[in-house]
């Protein structure tokens, strides 16, 4: 919007009904449902002033509603991808945007230097919900990977007081891009430019225990991995992989670190997926659902290994502010009270069923895989071609990896928007 071009009455005597006139005039114009530029515009400036890190699709989105988003064109679209499996509520949820409308009006942030409710309260949810003792509050997933890396370092620091020790991840893993997190991200080309990254990681084969043991030494401080791996094409642990792994760990004391970031929070059916195995981790990591779309993320351990860490070995600004932690503490609640859960369990069969019948019937879809409400297709070609057809016909998803249809919508979803989903994949594969 360039102000120079409105024009504004020259004289002051001109009556206040023609300036109300003019006014109207010139909102409606410019305005056009709220905003002032076309998408085209808005894509524009954006090309030119944001950092140029993302491919993104050729959509402006303006605001949201159940589980539709509109853009500033006011083109509707159902919404399979929520924000990268963050809202798992979907759009407009009253009760959520009632507590942070209620918190903000109260405080926002007071830094970490003093004690604040919300967070209190957040922290003791999180420890009955993932059944650890002490927590963490962070600013993103990314950070909570950070941390939990720094905290099974610590743990095996003060066993021996030795600084080499080594962590084992997994190939095709995701974790974040900061240099720690990507250190332990199982994906060369995310790495090579810059390296050198964090020393003293090794990368076994997801699902394959045999991997695993054959890189454990004496030095290995821990193992790292997602319940389900997310961007690396929707691979859930296998049921002896995950109880073999915890098994060395125990043997050995090694620290187990589960990613929970993507696949936590209800999207399986459990508020955790590692529930579903009967086995727990030292460390667990979250973010995404955790706060609904507000920047939040944490790490939380069993005591014997966050006692590891003591004042000024870590810390954060933002992390556990009041605003962030009042819509954790609002989010549980809906997951009770709503019966989240029970959702998920129910509509999750019929869009595995739903989706089964897309394999049987296209040829161009080799197999279906996942957990719960997050389930991949693996598809002929790229899945980015599929990715925008979808769009062109009203339906947002994702890809996973090089060659997966990812499918996380809010946990809130009912077989009728399955129905609808499938109905437009269906125009979309033919």
């Amino acid at each position: 919007m360039k102000w120079d071009l409105i024009r504004m009455p020259a004289k002051p005597e001109v009556s206040n009904l023609r300036n109300a006139c003019t006014s109207r005039i010139f909102l409606k114009s410019v305005f056009k449902g709220g905003n002032f530029m076309n998408s085209q515009e808005y894509m524009n400036l954006a090309e030119e002033k944001l950092l140029h890190v993302y491919n993104r699709f050729k959509i402006v989105l303006d605001k949201g509603d159940g589980v539709y988003l509109y853009d500033v064109d006011g083109k509707k679209y159902l919404d399979f991808a929520a924000g990268i499996a963050v809202f798992a509520l979907g759009y407009n949820y009253k009760s959520y945007n009632d507590a942070l409308k209620a918190q903000i009006d109260k405080v926002i942030h007071t830094s970490n230097l003093f004690y604040n409710v919300p967070a209190i309260t957040a922290a003791q949810k999180i420890c009955d919900k993932t059944k650890m003792d002490r927590v963490f509050f962070t600013n993103s997933g990314t950070e909570a990977i950070e941390g939990a890396i720094k905290l099974a370092r610590k743990y095996a620091y003060n066993k021996d007081g030795a600084t080499d020790h080594e962590i084992i991840a997994m190939n095709h893993s995701f974790h974040g891009r900061s240099v720690g997190a990507l250190s332990v991200t199982g994906n060369p080309h995310y790495q090579e430019a810059f390296k050198p990254l964090m020393g003293g990681v090794k990368f076994a084969e997801f699902n394959n225990l045999e991997s695993v043991k054959e890189l454990i030494n004496d030095k290995t401080c821990a193992i790292i991995f997602e319940t389900v791996q997310g961007e690396g094409g929707i691979y859930p642990a296998e049921k002896e992989f995950i109880e073999g792994v915890r098994k060395l760990c125990d043997e050995k004391d090694i620290v187990l670190i589960l990613d929970e970031i993507q696949c936590g929070m209800g999207r399986t059916g459990k508020m955790f997926a590692y529930e579903h195995y009967g086995v727990k981790p030292d460390i667990v990591t979250m973010a995404k659902a955790l706060g609904c779309g507000v920047p939040i993320g944490a790490f939380a351990a069993t005591e014997k290994v966050a006692s590891a860490m003591v004042p000024g070995d870590h810390g954060t600004t933002y992390g556990g502010n009041p605003l962030c932690t009042a819509a954790v503490n609002e989010v549980f609640d809906i997951f009770e009270n709503d019966k989240i859960l029970d959702n998920v369990v129910e509509v999750s069969k019929y869009l595995e069923s739903e989706l089964d019948k897309l394999v049987d019937d296209f040829d161009v879809i080799k197999a279906r895989r996942g957990k719960g409400l997050m389930q991949g297709l693996v598809v002929d070609g790229k899945p980015g071609d599929y990715v925008t057809k979808a769009l062109e016909n009203g339906l947002i998803v994702i890809s996973a990896g090089s060659d997966v249809l990812r499918f996380v919508p809010p946990l809130i979803i009912s077989k009728e928007n399955v129905d609808e989903m499938i109905s437009i994949m269906r125009k979309v594969l033919a």
